[in-house]
This record gives structure tokens, C-alpha cells and sequence, in this order.
């Protein structure tokens, strides 16, 4: 049996995708459940408990899908069931493998990821890390639980997954602020609101679809657009310079970075 610990966007996303693959059977621990979750409990596809004592206690993997905030009260709750040989991956952001054994004991088997919200239609990317003493098949059960979501790959060291925080974790975030930033440039040239939002949003879709539909590199995608003294260079003349998108993204990823660290400490 799997156990799902919180069934939140990211855990639900979970839920679907296993579902949808025949993983199973599976438990939630959700004291405040989703009308969804409370169908998909009457319809047999997951048995729920609002606590952990109530839920069984002999799992396979126990996947802990809490904010950082929330797991800093409740992992004390699951060393029972750490303890009990059960798999404990981790997908709460900023919470370190140092933190989870000394809530679990120094014998339990983590390993901890950091998925993003793409996987909510099975679209993310998840990177994972395994404690030295995870085994071959927790790696396995690990990964293909994660695959619910979308790729996934593994990270030789937990200080990158700070780094995977600030850059797939949080990167969603950033191309929605760029859709956002792209339609108010469109309505200060004068274009109505609505078309504004509507090329703004299509541009940025689009574009991540041939980005993912033609393997070559970003760069040789961007010349393809860029014709000399057009429109596009002319704009990237601005985004290109010293104080521009690069720097500014290198600034912000460095920002979440240093947060993911001082979370997990």
C-alpha cells in the first residue's frame, strides 16, 4: 500500500496520476479533504483518514507531500511508520534529509524530490535524491511514483536540489509572470485587453510546444525568429543587454536558491 500524507494540489496531482496508472492500493491522510478526494474515497479508488494514527501501518512508501510549515509539526507523527522499513519520500520543499532523519531516525530510508506544478496534467519534471542507505528498489518505486507527474531525474547531491527549487520548482511561476509582463506591453501599444491576454498567453504556450516538438537549442529556435534590424533583434537588443533577462533571471534564481538553503536549515 502507498500512503499519501496531504492531498494538496501537488498531492492530488499525485493521486490522479496514480490512479490513472493502477498504482495502488493507495491511503490519504487528509484532514480536510476535497469534495473530489471524498468521491474518489466512495468510489473505492483510495481509502482516507483525516490522522495519521488511523491510517494502517504497514506501508511500501509513504509519500509526504506537505509545506515546509506543515511538516515541521507533523513529522514526528510518521516515524512510526518510517521506522517500520517503509519507503519515505519527501516532495516538501525546503524541508533537508537532515531534518527528516532526526524526525525519523537515523535508519530510515528517504529520499527526497522536488517536483512542479506542471504535473498537475502530467506535464513536470521532478528531480531526486536518495539517502546513502536507499536501496535499488526504493529508487525504482521512488521514480516510478514521481513519473505519475512527468520526466523525472536524478541528482547526485541534496544541496541541487535547492538549486531544482529555484529553478523547475519555482520556474512555473516565472513563465506565468512573463505571460503576464508580455500582455501589459501589449496593451501600453495601445491593443485591448482581451487580445492583449489572449497573444500573450498564445505566444508563450506555443512557443514551449515547438520548444518541446523540435530539439534543437533554445539559441538556434530564437535566430530562427530573429531577421537582422527587424522587430525581434530590436527587442532583444533590450532584453539582451548587460542589465537585462539574463541578469535579472541569474538574480532571481539566486534569491529562491538561498531561500530553498535557509528553509531547509
Amino acid at each position: 500500500m502507498i500512503l499519501l500524507i496531504g492531498a494538496g494540489r501537488m498531492g492530488s496531482a499525485l493521486l490522479k496520476g496514480w490512479i490513472a496508472k493502477r498504482i495502488g492500493p493507495i491511503a490519504v491522510v487528509e484532514p480536510k479533504p476535497s469534495s473530489e478526494l471524498r468521491k474518489l474515497a466512495r468510489r473505492g479508488y483510495v481509502s482516507l483518514y483525516d490522522s495519521v494514527e488511523a491510517a494502517p501501518a504497514r506501508m511500501r512508501a509513504c509519500v509526504v507531500a506537505l509545506k515546509s510549515q506543515v511538516f515541521k509539526t507533523e513529522a514526528v507523527h510518521l516515524k512510526n511508520i518510517a521506522q517500520s522499513g517503509a519507503l519515505m519520500l519527501s516532495i516538501a520543499a525546503g524541508t533537508s534529509m537532515r531534518t527528516m532523519a532526526k524526525a525519523w531516525g537515523k535508519d530510515a530510508r528517504i529520499i527526497r524530490a522536488m517536483p512542479n506544478t506542471p504535473g498537475q496534467i502530467g506535464r513536470g519534471i521532478s528531480a531526486l535524491h536518495a539517502a546513502k542507505n536507499a536501496r535499488a528498489q526504493d529508487r525504482k518505486l521512488a521514480e516510478s511514483l514521481l513519473a505519475a507527474l512527468g520526466e523525472t531525474l536524478w541528482v547526485s547531491r541534496e544541496s541541487m536540489i535547492d538549486a531544482v527549487t529555484a529553478v523547475s520548482g519555482s520556474g512555473p511561476a516565472y513563465v506565468f509572470l512573463l505571460v503576464e509582463a508580455l500582455a501589459e506591453a501589449a496593451r501600453a501599444e495601445g491593443l485591448p485587453r482581451d487580445v492583449a491576454d489572449w497573444l500573450a498567453r498564445a505566444t508563450i504556450t506555443g512557443a514551449g510546444a515547438l520548444l518541446d516538438a523540435d530539439k534543437r537549442q533554445p539559441v538556434e529556435l530564437r535566430r530562427d525568429v530573429t531577421s537582422p534590424g527587424g522587430t525581434t533583434e530590436a527587442a532583444l537588443t533590450v532584453l539582451m543587454a548587460k542589465d537585462g533577462l539574463e541578469s535579472l533571471m541569474k538574480r532571481a534564481v539566486h534569491a529562491a536558491n538561498a531561500r530553498a538553503r535557509t528553509l531547509a536549515d
